[in-house]
């Protein structure tokens, strides 16, 4: 969607700081005494990590399962870090003792310990770009080798908070470590032994997922694995077990519904071959988690004004529900197993022709069934329930208690020709998307899944209800923690 570079100034849009990493790790007190008014997490630690997040965890933004965990647990690591600051918050991770009255919202403190908390964290969880985050430390004027932990200093209970989400966290059944029976020292391996029923050269069932196939260039091809299927293992927040939030069964993917499966892959040829350049922008921006999700997030804490407490409790509260969220649609992907969009029409239609909208500016035309292509690439999961519907109820729904409202007033604008699958030609004019409402917001994100082909429309439906109902669950943990009646 976003230039990864527009991505970061957009993240730090309130407040830049200028200037390269120094030299020395000793603290600089012009920058240090930026953090008594600042927004750090925002400012310094969010400008540094997206990046890094596009060029080694998801060059699309797409992948979530690693992207919500990471943003979840940074998240975790800022709330923790501030909870001794408010007048009646606990940490999730780390019960430290109530700060002084005059220490009590102190930005500076709160600012410190979010940093400490942060590098911790993200040393942990991206050990590879250490240098990153020593940088990332300096340019707060911090000194990221200050390791002391305590329950006194701001310093201290940074690296403690951080310390506690990572001691918690590493073994979350997210192999993080690659410490299974099954990855073999790999880190994030499957540890489930997941084995698709068909492979990307013949169906054997086509009910069931099918992994694609994708050309690069000069005769180069890659298969799809079922990624990280073990985070339907993994240890959720604010419910006990996934299993909790199972979705209708998906009897329109059964093959043995004929009518019923070929109606609604009929459905996705029509909706392909008549999208729009605006749905086209809609399905590229929600394909973008970071974007769609957590700049949604991020400008709507700064279009409201919330003061720095306030801002990390709704940031750790949306990042958590979305990846709490996946945990449960990744169960749901495993258990049902569902075909993708392009592996039905292929199977139904095989070489006959069907309606598609290729390549920019064409009108719609006939194509073979056998090549037949969804606008957004295929996502690496399978099908049902849909995880992006999912993710933007559920996003929206906490937005909507936090705030106490719906509405939202999120304008992006594009200029012609910049579009990200298809650039330099999409939008033939500059054009803005508009959400007044986080219904808006949820609506139009799970019915982009529909419009580009990689769902069919039950899934959305099923996704969004999964994502509505964790909400429910996520918000009154996090609740429950600001108000200091956590156990």
């Amino acid at each position: 969607m976003f230039k990864k570079n527009r991505l970061a100034l957009a993240f730090s849009m309130v407040f830049a700081i200028a200037g390269n990493a120094v030299a020395s790790e000793s603290i600089d007190n012009k920058k240090n005494s930026e953090l008594d008014h600042i927004h750090a997490y925002s400012e310094i630690v969010i400008p540094q990590l997206v990046p890094v997040l596009y060029e080694s965890v998801s060059p699309t933004g797409g992948d979530a399962p690693l992207l919500l965990r990471i943003t979840a647990l940074l998240t975790n690591a800022w709330f923790d870090a501030i909870a001794p600051y408010h007048e009646t918050a606990v940490g999730v991770y780390s019960k430290i003792r109530r700060q002084p009255a005059k220490k009590r919202n102190s930005y500076r403190h709160m600012n410190i310990a979010t940093m400490y908390a942060s590098y911790q964290v993200l040393s942990n969880l991206l050990p590879e770009h250490e240098d990153k985050w020593r940088e990332m430390m300096q340019k707060a004027g911090l000194n990221p080798d200050k390791k002391q932990i305590n329950q006194s200093t701001a310093i201290g209970i940074g690296n403690l908070a951080g310390l506690a989400v990572v001691q918690a966290r590493q073994n979350d059944g997210m192999n993080q470590l690659g410490n299974d029976d099954v990855g073999a020292g790999t880190a994030y391996a499957d540890s489930t032994r997941y084995s698709p029923v068909n492979t990307a050269y013949e169906i054997e069932n086509p009910s069931r997922w099918q992994p694609n196939m994708s050309e690069h260039r000069y005769g180069q091809y890659s298969i799809q694995q079922f990624v990280t299927p073990q985070l339907k293992d993994t240890k959720p927040y604010s419910y006990s077990h996934p299993s909790e939030f199972v979705a209708p069964y998906p009897e329109a993917s059964q093959i043995e519904n004929y009518v019923r499966y070929k109606a609604q892959a009929d459905e996705v040829i029509q909706a392909r071959a008549a999208i729009t350049e605006e749905q086209k922008l809609k399905a590229e921006l929600f394909n973008d988690k970071l974007t769609s999700l957590a700049q949604s997030g991020l400008d709507t804490t700064i279009q409201r004004g919330l003061g720095l407490a306030e801002s990390i409790q709704y940031e750790f509260l949306s990042n958590m529900t979305t990846f709490d969220t996946a945990i449960t649609i990744w169960d749901n992907k495993y258990r049902f197993d569902a075909v993708r969009p392009f592996s039905a029409i292929r199977h139904l239609y095989g070489e006959n022709e069907v309606d598609y909208k290729g390549k920019p500016g064409e009108n719609m035309h006939s194509v073979r069934a056998d090549r037949w292509m969804s606008y957004l690439p295929v996502a690496d999961h399978p099908e049902y329930p849909s995880a992006s519907a999912s993710f933007c109820a559920a996003h929206a729904k906490v937005s909507r208690q936090f705030f106490g409202t719906d509405e939202l007033n999120w304008k992006l604008d594009y200029s012609k020709g910049s579009s990200t699958l298809e650039s330099g030609v999409t939008p033939t004019q500059d054009i803005s998307l508009e959400f007044a409402t986080w219904t808006d917001f949820e609506m139009d994100c799970g019915n982009s899944r529909f419009w580009s082909g990689v769902h069919f429309k039950p899934s959305i439906g099923a996704g969004r209800q999964i994502g509505k109902d964790v909400a429910d669950r996520t918000y009154a943990f996090v609740m429950s923690h600001i108000r200091g009646e956590a156990k």
